[in-house]
C-alpha cells in the first residue's frame, strides 16, 4: 500500500510548500501529491487554487501574473497544524522537482486546467519535459480530473504514467461512473483515485473496471478510515496526515 501526501501533507503544514515537502521527506511518506499551472509567461508554479487569495498574501488569479510575481508572492501564515517556515514563497515546479530528485519518492504531479478543463497551448509538453529534465519522469505521475489532458500526456509521452482523480461530479461529467471508469481502464496503466464516498458506494464495480493495482482513495484522513482502507485491496491512499497513515501501516 503505498501512502501519499496530499500537497505534501495540508493538516500538518502549509500546503504545497516547500518546507512542508521537506518534512514529509523525513516522515518516509511513500509518494507525494502536488498541484502545477502556469502563469501568464508560462512558468509552472506550485499552487492549487486559481486564485492566489486563499493560501497566499496576494490576491487574483494565478494565470494573469506572471511567473516572478507569483514566485515572490509569500505563503500565508497559519496553514497546517504545526505551521511553516516564515517567509515562504510559493515553489516553482523546477524547485519541487529538484528537492525531489534525490528522494526515492514517488511524485503525482496534478495538471490544473482552467474552469472549462483547458490549459494553454503546450502546457503539457512543458510539464512532461521538466519531469524528465529533472530525472524524475520515471517515477512520476502526471494527474487530472480532465481525461483529455491525460490522453495528451500520453500521446506526447509514449510510455508515460498518468492518474485520474474522479469524484462524483467529475463521473458525472463523463456520463456516469461506468462510463468513467471505461474510459480510464482504456488507457494504459491509468491510475485512478477516486473519492472515498464515491469509491465506498460504488467498490465492485471500480474494482472490477480497475483491479487492485490501478486503484486508489482519496482523502484519507481519520483514523478510522485510514484503518478501513489501509485493509482494502487497493493500490494507494492519498491523505493530508501521512502521519496517522504511516503509523497504523506498521
Amino acid at each position: 500500500m503505498i501512502i501519499v501526501g496530499h500537497r505534501g501533507a495540508r493538516n500538518l503544514w502549509p500546503e504545497n510548500s516547500l518546507g512542508g515537502f521537506r518534512k514529509l521527506i523525513a516522515s518516509g511518506a511513500d509518494a507525494v501529491e502536488f498541484d502545477v499551472q502556469e502563469t501568464r509567461d508560462g512558468t509552472a508554479v506550485v499552487i492549487h487554487d486559481p486564485l492566489l487569495d486563499r493560501t497566499t498574501e496576494g490576491t487574483g488569479p494565478v494565470r494573469d501574473r506572471t511567473g516572478a510575481e507569483v514566485l515572490a508572492t509569500r505563503l500565508r501564515e497559519g496553514q497546517g497544524e504545526q505551521g511553516g517556515d516564515k517567509g515562504e514563497c510559493v515553489p516553482s515546479l523546477t524547485e519541487v522537482l529538484r528537492l525531489f530528485a534525490p528522494t526515492r519518492m514517488e511524485l503525482h504531479v496534478e495538471i490544473k486546467t482552467d474552469a472549462a478543463g483547458e490549459l494553454p497551448a503546450g502546457a503539457v509538453a512543458r510539464m512532461v519535459q521538466a519531469l524528465h529534465d529533472a530525472g524524475v519522469a520515471q517515477r512520476s505521475y502526471l494527474t487530472c480530473f480532465v481525461p483529455e489532458v491525460l490522453e495528451q500526456v500520453l500521446a506526447c509521452w509514449p510510455g508515460g504514467r498518468v492518474l485520474a482523480s474522479l469524484d462524483h461530479r467529475s463521473a458525472e461529467m463523463l456520463g456516469g461512473i461506468g462510463r468513467a471508469l471505461a474510459r480510464y481502464a482504456a488507457m494504459p496503466g491509468c491510475v485512478v483515485a477516486v473519492e472515498k464516498k464515491l469509491l465506498a458506494a460504488t467498490w465492485s464495480q471500480c474494482l472490477a473496471a480497475l483491479g487492485t493495482d490501478r486503484l486508489g482513495a482519496w482523502v484519507i484522513n481519520e483514523p478510522e478510515e485510514i484503518a478501513h482502507w489501509l485493509a482494502m485491496p487497493i493500490r494507494q491512499i492519498t491523505t493530508d496526515r501521512p502521519d496517522l497513515a504511516l503509523a497504523a501501516r506498521r
